[in-house]
């Protein structure tokens, strides 16, 4: 098997710049998102409508659509993964894998939670909460593994569709999933960043008996 390229380095300079449709994309995607979090805090979950959504953000239910098939991947869905593709990307050649894959989930994290905290929390709320929200990330999870993949096959050289990759990227995609319900079963309790050390202590070491 030929080796991918392991990885490149790139300054900001580098890398391309949004233009003005996807900066408005951008801005349209957390207008409706924006909307959903404080109808959800003024009426909760179940209450609120595609119509409330769209009245709210000041555009068309059909836009609401256009952006989010469902009403739980308003909640799910954040800018955050091209993000995590890129920063992999660009991290040094010879850094070790799971040195990349840490450095590059805290730094998701601490833009989610200095981004919008109460946000953050609540969309951990919801999926702790609402069956449908959980659900819905669940069946995400699918479209985020083979992004991550990806980037998996790019930094070790293997093969992005082989069975070791996929095992590792749905590991990792399921620990962060637990370490969100975790953290907010919890009622935040936890430094989250801390929850993310230990998640990742277990897919890099495994799992040791409590005494050990």
């Amino acid at each position: 098997m030929n080796r991918m390229t392991a990885a490149r380095t790139s300054s900001p300079a580098d890398r391309p710049h949004l233009g003005l449709r996807e900066r408005k994309k951008i801005k349209t995607r957390k207008a409706i998102r924006n909307a959903i979090y404080a109808l959800i805090k003024e009426q909760g979950y179940e209450a609120t409508t595609i119509d409330q959504i769209a009245e709210r953000a000041e555009v068309s239910p059909s836009t609401v659509f256009r952006y989010f098939p469902t009403k739980e991947d308003i909640v799910l869905t954040d800018e955050f993964d091209p993000m995590i593709m890129e920063e992999m990307r660009a991290r040094p050649a010879d850094e070790p894998w799971p040195d990349t894959l840490r450095y590059v989930m805290h730094r998701a994290v601490r833009l989610g939670l200095k981004g919008d905290l109460e946000a953050t929390r609540l969309r951990a709320r919801l999926m702790v909460d609402v069956p449908a929200v959980r659900s819905r990330m669940m069946e995400s999870m699918s479209m985020t593994s083979e992004m991550l993949c990806t980037a998996l096959g790019e930094r070790t050289g293997r093969a992005p569709d082989s069975l070791e990759v996929r095992v590792y990227a749905m590991s990792l995609i399921g620990g962060l999933m637990q370490t969100s319900l975790y953290w907010a079963s919890n009622d935040y309790q936890d430094d989250f960043e801390e929850l993310l050390d230990r998640a990742l202590d277990v897919l890099e070491h495994g799992l040791h008996p409590a005494n050990s």
